[in-house]
C-alpha cells in the first residue's frame, strides 16, 4: 500500500475540499485517463485496487500511472470510546481528490481495452468518475498538428 516514508506531522487536520483541481488536471504521460468529477478521500487500498484492477484486465501490457499519493493521515477513535482524552490514533492514509483531477493515465494499449480497463478501476473508487482522452482535454484540437 502506498504511504509517505516520513512525514514532519503524525497528525492533521481534515481540511477542506471546495474548489477544482488546479493541479494535475491534463494528460501528461498516458493516451487515456480517469478524471474525477467530485471531490472525495481515496484511501491507499483503493488505489492499489484499482491499479489491480486495470493491469490484470491489460494482462500487463502497456503502462499505467498513478498521479494521486495518499500523503494524508486519517485517525480514528476505537468503537465504543467515550469523548475526549485527545485525537485518535492513526488509521489510514487517503489522498484528497477534487474535481477535474486525472488519478490514472493509461498508454500502450488499444482504444477499447483502455476504456474497459478504466472501466473496471472506475468501479473501486469511492467518488464519481469520467474516462477522457489526451484529445478530450485538449479541447480536440489534435487535428492541426
Amino acid at each position: 500500500m502506498l504511504m509517505p516514508k516520513r512525514v514532519k506531522r503524525r497528525k492533521q487536520f481534515r481540511g477542506s475540499m471546495k474548489g477544482k483541481a488546479l493541479r494535475g488536471n491534463t494528460i501528461t504521460y498516458g493516451d487515456f485517463g480517469l478524471v474525477a468529477t467530485e471531490p472525495c478521500w481515496i484511501k491507499s487500498n483503493q488505489i492499489e485496487a484499482a491499479r489491480i484492477a486495470m493491469t490484470r484486465y491489460i494482462k500487463r501490457g502497456g503502462k499505467v500511472w498513478i498521479k494521486i499519493f495518499p500523503d494524508k493521515p486519517v485517525t480514528a477513535k476505537p468503537a465504543e470510546t467515550r469523548m475526549g482524552s485527545g485525537k485518535g490514533a492513526l488509521e489510514y492514509w487517503v489522498a484528497v481528490v477534487k474535481p477535474g483531477r486525472v488519478m490514472f493515465e493509461l498508454a500502450g494499449v488499444p482504444d477499447d481495452v483502455a476504456h474497459e480497463a478504466l472501466r473496471l478501476a472506475m468501479h473501486k473508487l469511492p467518488c464519481k468518475c469520467k474516462i477522457v482522452s489526451r484529445a478530450d482535454l485538449e479541447g480536440g484540437d489534435n487535428s492541426e498538428n
